[in-house]
């Protein structure tokens, strides 16, 4: 059900452990949304904090009715954070963004325009990211993984940081899954989407929150979230290990039957120890490779049968609700 708001704007900014840059981003929000007409509202979500974000967020949001904050239990992930916001959030328009400043608020109201315009869904791409080199060789080649593979079309180089319409949020919120992969949910629902692009800034303070394992599992999410891929790959090694075995052993059978020279030696000088233990070696790999595979689609079968909340909420300021716990 689409819900009716007076907002133009609302603006999903998951946190954790945000404390030095927070500062920073409610003053560059002040200084970007407020120069314009628009209503407008900021939802942070702390995600389980352990500095002083959350006394920071609860400061700003009692000073200025303008921005709420959502408070986790613990730490539930980003993607979860963001699943939150966007169930909250009342805006005509929802934007989603990071709290670092690596997406700037100006980029914002260009994604704000273009849904303005008629798009339901205006998407960031960023052409350049000022990060580790690493990070962004992980990035580029797994998006491009993801994009190959994919069921569905989710655009290489945009994340989380978009603009999208009410009825593209209402949308995503009637997707019941647990493992959740807001990019992708937001590609699958369709509607008419826009890229933006702009040239991604460094961290204005602070560390990445997503170490190398974090990514990992958030590529994982995307991956088997939104494709079969992996298991027709499994399939397919599969044979080409039995058809490439068959090849092998009739060979094997050839050369000792016939008893011609391969490499300078008959099949007798050789007792075939080595290539056993090889060929043994290189099976069993495969199968525990195809078991993973398997495994990780059903690990995520047994999450969603589970039925448990995405999130739990122990603390609102702001809202006009007085419930200071939520579960969803």
């Amino acid at each position: 059900m689409q819900k009716t708001s007076k907002i133009d704007l609302s603006v999903v900014v998951p946190c954790f452990n945000e404390g030095k840059v927070l500062p920073l981003l409610v003053a560059k929000v002040n200084d970007t949304l407020g120069k314009t007409q628009l209503t407008w509202e900021v939802l942070f979500v702390d995600d389980g904090s352990t500095d002083e974000s959350l006394c920071l967020l609860c400061e700003i949001a009692t000073a200025d009715s303008r921005y709420k904050v959502l408070s986790f239990s613990r730490n539930f992930g980003h993607q979860s954070a963001v699943w939150a916001g966007l169930e909250v959030a009342s805006g005509l328009a929802v934007g989603v963004m990071d709290a670092d400043l690596q997406d700037p608020p100006e980029v914002l109201l260009q994604c704000w325009q273009r849904v303005k315009e008629g798009a339901d869904v205006a998407y960031a791409v960023r052409r350049k990211r000022k990060e580790a080199l690493w990070k962004r060789v992980c990035y580029k080649l797994f998006y491009r993984v993801l994009y190959a593979f994919a069921d569905t079309v989710i655009p290489t180089d945009s994340g989380d940081f978009c603009v999208m319409s009410r009825r593209a949020v209402d949308m995503v919120m009637n997707l019941r899954e647990r493992n959740i992969f807001i990019r992708g949910l937001r590609a699958w629902v369709g509607f008419k989407q826009v890229a933006v692009e702009y040239e991604r800034p460094a961290r204005a303070s602070g560390e990445s929150k997503y170490s190398f394992l974090r990514l990992v599992r958030l590529a994982a999410d995307g991956l088997f979230s939104f494709s079969l891929a992996p298991l027709r790959l499994a399939i397919y090694a599969g044979l080409v290990v039995v058809t490439l075995s068959l090849i092998y052993g009739v060979f094997t059978v050839a050369w000792r039957i016939i008893g011609f020279r391969f490499m300078g030696h008959v099949a007798k000088d050789l007792p075939g120890w080595a290539t056993l233990v090889t060929g043994l070696l290189f099976l069993q790999g495969i199968q525990l490779i195809i078991l993973g595979i398997i495994g990780e689609y059903i690990g995520r079968i047994y999450t969603e049968t589970k039925g448990r909340p995405r999130y739990i909420v122990q603390r609102k300021v702001g809202f006009d609700d007085t419930n200071q716990s939520k579960e969803s």
